[in-house]
């Protein structure tokens, strides 16, 4: 999927003990190093049909210059490999520990959305002395203070055989419902979809065997409750949250942010869904930058 990233920008294959994680890396120009001493910033992309590195495209670009930048597929999305498994947080909970330590010499900064965002807080719990600093872009476990907010169709459905592709092959695999998807659920304002973004996630989706990563997060086999984990949190954190953002609103994560005192930041986001990253890009860069100059 390199031709969804900026140009300059090659592949990078990590070895993990669930197969091969692809990562997007600067490898030419018009990007240059000088920045050696700085942490390692590391894009975390969200959960979905058709997700991938795509979503942070707007926005890494911007670091490319002063940072070291990673920005993988995570396993089961994108064109990592996509083993046919029942996913569990454990299985990226061990991905990503395997991709950190390999990929970066320093503690990382870690810039996340929704899943991701609370997967990366319980391994910052796990392993402290990985993470230099959390920024996290509506984080939610999706079963946040014993709430299931994310399951958008009845369990029953989703977990009867063939059904469960045929729903899968009628959400993710065709431009129609992958462009209304992002309209009605992720976007605040619809107009801002583009036909490179319906493309990118349409790509991602139709990978072979994405089905199985796709619906162990629609059965909600990946869901926790976030808020059990973030007193235990010891590393900096900020959080970023669309103001319009569906399933998980704002004053959930005004709630999460009461939990702990190495929180230093809650941004509301107005006019932006669950993805503000891909909605509103110059404004997360703002913001991003502007924690990185004050914290890091």
């Amino acid at each position: 999927m390199l031709q969804f990233h900026p140009p300059g920008l090659g592949q990078k294959t990590v070895v993990t003990s669930l197969g091969s994680m692809v990562c997007y890396i600067p490898v030419g120009s018009p990007w240059k190093s000088g920045y050696i001493q700085r942490s390692p910033l590391l894009f975390l992309h969200n959960f979905g049909g058709g997700a991938s590195a795509y979503e942070w495209s707007k926005v890494y670009p911007a670091f490319l210059e002063d940072y070291p930048v990673v920005i993988p597929d995570l396993i089961g999305w994108g064109q990592s490999a996509h083993p046919v498994r029942d996913y569990q947080v454990e299985d990226y909970l061990t991905t990503l520990r395997e991709l950190i330590e390999q990929t970066c010499s320093q503690p990382v900064v870690a810039i996340c959305s929704s899943l991701t965002g609370a997967i990366a807080v319980r391994l910052a719990i796990q392993q402290p002395e990985l993470f230099r600093a959390l920024y996290l872009v509506c984080p939610s476990g999706f079963a946040d203070f014993g709430q299931d907010a994310g399951r958008r169709l009845p369990l029953q459905v989703i977990g009867i055989p063939f059904l469960d592709q045929t729903l899968y092959n009628l959400g993710a695999m065709n431009a129609l419902s992958v462009r209304n998807f992002l309209e009605r659920f992720l976007f605040a304002n619809p107009k801002r979809v583009t036909p490179e973004m319906v493309a990118a996630y349409l790509t991602s989706a139709r990978q072979p065997n994405a089905q199985y990563a796709a619906l162990a997060f629609l059965r909600g086999d990946l869901y926790f409750d976030l808020a059990r984990y973030l007193p235990q949190l010891t590393t900096l954190t900020a959080f970023l949250w669309g103001k319009q953002a569906q399933f998980t609103p704002a004053s959930l994560g005004d709630r999460l942010a009461q939990l702990s005192p190495v929180i230093k930041q809650f941004t509301c986001l107005e006019g932006s869904g669950i993805l503000p990253h891909l909605e509103q890009p110059e404004a997360v860069i703002g913001l991003l930058r502007k924690f990185l100059q004050k914290q890091i």
